[in-house]
């Protein structure tokens, strides 16, 4: 008889909903900005994704879960008939921090075998300030940045990572990056390592977010300039690649982490999904460029939500610029889209061409 793992799940309900408004995180004041520029939650859809694939693989009987009482975790799993237990209740409707970490102790007190977690880089840290590396944790990707190493690429990856550690109970060590998200929405990356944990194997998982320096940025911005013109619109997303282009295009104090339009004279700065929709109801054509998060690979779904599904469906695909240095493109063996469009996501399958200066290129698989 092969015994059940027991797994601990928490979801953060408010992790990611800043992303596509443009407020690059929920964290204190900003969950209520979020909600009054329109925000929708992006955290359960995100569950349903992963325990959807779970439920439909060969070791969903194989599984047993603690939970948390709505709106932290128990929901998805009744919805598609786990096999569970709810042992924590949060104290109100609007939950906070103290209600995950709460809930994660209860989850080693009654020994489980795993933590899955449903957020971003803050609910990574409030896991594992609670059960350090003494148990594995695995976090379904639904914040706006998650610079951490413990996350897995796409939702859908949570059954191989299960199926792995089931057949091995191996693990290696994933970074919980601490990120600042006040200097973050300021346009200032602080990022610091807060812990290291411990992460079920499986190669599905991403790495951390690297930084690589000395790259022909300028070749590249004089480079998309002269190849595509200016009589459309460039919607341009966050990171250093993309603030060379934006000053060469004219932009004065570029947005560093977020996304600017810029339509001839006209700039739009730090824009939101809504903002860059009805710009683009007033441009002729438009072309979204984007550069992968270093090491990680992702064009979009990470830290640049804003260019949605409904944003790039607009534009066109075939109007998709992916840029990036030599030096990161060369350590990016692979490309990923998360966009919460499964549909969208599956037609960038295949091979993109990612300019990495002045007239130079490289092809790099879509995973």
């Amino acid at each position: 008889m092969v015994t059940r793992l027991c797994i601990g799940f928490v979801l953060n309900p408010i992790a990611g909903m800043g992303g596509r408004v443009g407020l690059k995180g929920t964290d204190g004041w900003a969950y209520k900005e979020a909600i009054r520029r329109g925000a929708l939650p992006v955290a359960p859809e995100r569950a349903e994704r992963a325990f959807a694939a779970l439920k439909s693989s060969e070791i969903s009987d194989k599984v047993f879960f603690y939970t948390s009482a709505p709106p932290m975790g128990e929901r998805v799993l009744s919805h598609h008939g786990f096999d569970y237990a709810v042992v924590y209740r949060p104290k109100s409707k609007r939950t906070t921090a103290d209600d995950t970490r709460e809930c994660v102790r209860v989850f080693e007190n009654f020994g489980v075998d795993m933590v899955v977690f449903c957020g971003g880089d803050g609910t990574a840290r409030d896991v594992c300030s609670v059960i350090g590396d003494r148990i594995p944790m695995i976090g379904i990707p639904a914040g706006v940045k998650m610079f951490s190493s413990v996350f897995l690429r796409m939702p859908e990856d949570l059954a191989s990572v299960i199926e792995c550690y089931l057949e091995r109970r191996e693990c290696r060590d994933g970074e919980v990056m601490d990120v600042d998200e006040e200097r973050y929405r300021g346009g200032e990356l602080s990022a610091r390592p807060y812990f290291v944990a411990k992460i079920p194997c499986g190669d599905v998982v991403q790495d951390a977010k690297s930084v690589f320096y000395g790259d022909d940025y300028s070749g590249i911005a004089e480079y998309i300039v002269e190849k595509f013109g200016r009589k459309c619109a460039y919607i341009l997303g966050p990171g250093g690649t993309l603030r060379a282009i934006k000053e060469y295009l004219g932009v004065s104090n570029p947005t560093m982490l977020g996304v600017d339009v810029v339509f001839g004279d006209k700039v739009w700065k730090d824009c939101n999904e809504r903002e860059i929709l009805s710009i683009l109801n007033n441009t002729p054509c438009a072309y979204i460029v984007v550069s992968p998060i270093g090491a990680q690979g992702f064009i979009f779904g990470r830290g640049n939500q804003q260019i949605s599904a409904r944003v790039i469906r607009k534009v066109g695909m075939e109007n998709v610029i992916v840029v990036a240095g030599e030096s990161k493109a060369r350590n990016t063996p692979m490309l990923f889209v998360d966009t919460g469009d499964k549909e969208l996501d599956n037609q960038f399958r295949g091979y993109m061409k990612v300019i990495t200066g002045y007239g130079r290129h490289i092809v790099i698989p879509v995973g």
